[in-house]
């Protein structure tokens, strides 16, 4: 089975690159492979490797900054997939495609299902809803993943930012108004290996569509970063590091009081039941998740982790 995987050099991407596959053949491609805001690249780049599996790990996640990058954040987040999928379905090949928590409004009392409708508050995630709208007219194979909160042991993301800033700052203020579910790269990527396994399978009758895959349970951004903080502090070895960077201050504050130019959704909850009653396995709970990947991280790679750049991808 050959899966060509855009974004290698992106969270997931990374991910799935460091995972053993026996059983398939990788193809992984990343900027210099190929112009995602160029249709004509993705096209080109999907017909030279004729895979049987594509997995579109690349994106456009800088939130805030495609507010005033609308164009791109489009090319990237909606129409690249949307030629990813055409070219899929032409090859008769599976699309697994990413998609978010921020094509909700926020404002549903409780855990969102896929057929609640979409409301993106942001050009973000009205992008990834157009994406996921373009995968969907192509009439090929595919699974819409949504998930929520990405971050990993490699690139800029939440954890990152809070381990960097503990370095800056013995008081940090998170907002603990926003609940959603922290999901690690790295869960992302075997739970994507699974699934590509199960599609390898003759007998397997999953139908095309959207699922939710998060991590299991939920918190709010402070309460996350209060956990990774507890989880530096039980694992790391005082002698070594500076004890207030293993324990900043973490101070609860509104999404009123951090304001930033994209809206986001104060829940960002995702009911996981199709995705656990149709593939048949639960993501991890995002606790677990986050021990995993702070126990990444820690001292000595902790200075190399936090100087890793990249949103793009």
């Amino acid at each position: 089975m050959r899966v060509l995987v855009t974004g290698k050099d992106g969270q997931v991407g990374r991910e799935l690159a460091a995972l053993p596959h026996t059983e398939f053949e990788m193809v992984m491609a990343g900027r210099g492979d190929c112009d995602l805001a160029r249709e004509e690249s993705i096209r080109s780049l999907v017909r030279r490797v004729a895979p049987d599996a594509i997995v579109n790990a690349a994106a456009y996640t800088a939130v805030d900054k495609a507010e005033t990058e609308q164009d791109l954040c489009f090319a990237v987040n909606a129409t690249a997939p949307g030629a990813l999928a055409e070219e899929a379905a032409r090859l008769g090949a599976l699309l697994i495609h990413y998609s978010t928590d921020y094509v909700f409004d926020g404002t549903k009392g409780g855990p969102y299902v896929e057929s609640d409708p979409v409301a993106p508050l942001n050009t973000y995630g009205a992008s990834k809803e157009a994406g996921e709208r373009a995968v969907a007219a192509a009439n090929g194979r595919f699974l819409v993943l949504r998930t929520s909160w990405v971050y990993g042991s490699h690139g800029k993301n939440f954890l990152s930012t809070m381990l960097r800033l503990a370095q800056e700052r013995p008081e940090i203020r998170v907002v603990d108004d926003q609940i959603g579910a922290p999901t690690s790269a790295g869960a992302i990527a075997r739970a994507t290996a699974r699934l590509l396994r199960q599609y390898a399978l003759p007998s397997t009758s999953v139908p095309s569509g959207i699922y939710h895959m998060t991590a299991g349970g939920s918190t709010s951004w402070c309460g996350f970063a209060r956990a990774i903080f507890e989880a530096r502090s039980a694992g790391a070895n005082p002698q070594a590091v500076n004890p207030r960077i293993l324990n900043p201050r973490v101070v609860a504050i509104t999404s009123e009081e951090y304001p930033t130019p994209a809206k986001r959704p104060k829940n960002s909850r995702l009911s996981n039941d199709r995705f656990n009653l149709f593939f048949g396995f639960h993501m991890p709970q995002w606790q677990e998740q986050m021990a995993e990947v702070v126990a990444a991280v820690r001292q000595p790679n902790l200075v190399s982790f936090l100087r890793t750049p990249g949103e793009r991808e």
